[in-house]
Parts: structure tokens; sequence; C-alpha cells
């Protein structure tokens, strides 16, 4: 059997990228010990999946009281990172440790594991199939049965590499993403490759309550459509946020 693999098209030059802000419409508790690494939202709950050695989980959380409702704790040898659902399965990369792990949705009991090669960051689910990060400026497009890698993107923010891509969401024809380390998330167009807008969310971190840390960085994004607003949150943040992205005023 041989894996179908393309690499999709890039059509960054000349494009402009928008300048886009955020409105923050509610402040939440979070769990100030998370190093929040994935975030989902469905059916009226946030998913998890936090990392560390020998202390990364996947989680079952109330958003509007940050209450811890399911816990799983990982094996201490693996890193959880990024976190992803399709159908009544969840499913959690880890870090370096070449397995995505599966989970049914209920239970939180494991109940497969696929093994990729190099490293896993991010994960989202846009209907059809998973798009994968790795920290470096290429996203991944993976079957959602099986894990297998369909294609490779390398995503362009002008003329140039965006790397740094980490926790991910899938919204439409986009993916947003975080950028590692800094205060801003991209969105990008899943067809094209091509970063189209900027969100700058530093303002978010006056708010946060984040300790002096070099690691409680911007991390963990959720969409939810009914509201079509996204949660908010980083690594050892006491506080999550529920925004609405909005275009920069001129």
């Amino acid at each position: 059997m041989f894996a179908w693999l393309c690499w999709l098209p890039v059509q960054a030059e000349g494009n402009a990228v928008e300048r886009w802000g955020l409105e923050v419409v509610a402040t939440l508790p979070h769990e100030p010990g998370a190093f929040t690494q994935g975030l989902l939202l469905h059916d009226g709950y946030l998913y998890e999946s936090t990392g560390l050695y020998d202390r990364s989980s996947l989680r079952k959380v109330d958003p509007e009281t940050g209450v811890v409702l399911q816990q799983l704790a990982l094996d201490p040898a693996y890193f959880g990172e990024g976190l992803e659902r399709v159908g009544n399965r969840l499913i959690q990369l880890t870090w370096r440790e070449g397995l995505a792990l599966v989970y049914d949705l209920n239970t939180l009991t494991l109940v497969q594991a696929h093994q990729y090669g190099g490293e896993g960051w991010g994960l989202c689910f846009d209907g059809e199939a998973l798009w994968m990060s790795d920290g470096s400026a290429s996203l991944y497009r993976r079957d959602p049965v099986d894990f297998s890698l369909q294609a490779s993107m390398t995503v362009m923010r002008a003329d140039w590499p965006q790397d740094r891509l980490n926790d991910l969401a899938c919204v439409d024809g986009y993916i947003y993403a975080n950028v590692w380390k800094e205060n801003r998330i991209v969105r990008i167009d899943k067809r094209s490759g091509r970063v189209d807008a900027d969100i700058d969310a530093s303002r978010l971190l006056a708010l946060s309550g984040r300790p002096m840390d070099p690691e409680a960085v911007l991390n963990g994004i959720a969409h939810d459509p009914q509201r079509d607003e996204f949660y908010l949150t980083g690594k050892f943040w006491p506080r999550m946020f529920r925004v609405r992205f909005v275009p920069a005023l001129r």
C-alpha cells in the first residue's frame, strides 16, 4: 500500500496581511497549573491537553467555572500537545514521542494510538482532514481515521515562511494558529497556505494574571461556532478569555 502525498501550492506574492485585534467578551477562571497545549470546545465543554513530562494530562473542563470535571494523567514519559475531536474520539498529540493518542470522548479511555514522524505541536479538524503543526512553518494534512500523511504545506507570511506555528483551530476555510512565544495569532488560508491576517492578542497579557515565567506564553485556541467567538488562554494562566476577532482601527 502506498500513501498519497503531495505538496500543496503556496501563493503568497503580493498579498497584504490584514491587521486585526480582539474584543474581550468574558474573563473566565482557568487552572493555573495547566501548561496548556491544546484546546477545543464541544457540546458546552472545553477539552484541554496539558504538557510537561510527568505532568501532562487530558481534561474536560467547565468553561464558566474553570472546574476540571474529568482528568486523565498521561504516562510520565509523554509530553502532551495538540488536541482535536473527530466524532466520538479525541486525538492528542505528543511532543517528541511520535504518538497520537486516541481516546473515547465520553470516558477519556485510551482506545488506540497512531505513530508519526517528527514532533507534534498543534492539531485541528476541518471536517474532512486533520491539520497538524510541528513548530516549523509547515502544516501537515492527515487522515482523520488512520492518521496517515496526505499532504504538506509551507505557510507563508508575505514572502517569508511563518514558522513557530503552535496550537491550531480550523474555522471554515481558515486555520488560526498561535505563534509560539509571540502575542499574536495568524489566520491562514488553507487553500494557499498564505497568512492573510495577524491578530494582536498582546492586550491579554496584562489581564491574564500570568506568572513571570518565560514559558507562561499565549497558547490555547478554541472556536465557538454558535457565538462565532474564540476561547484563548496561555500556559500557567489563571484566566481564560472569550473573545471576538475584529479588524484593527486604522
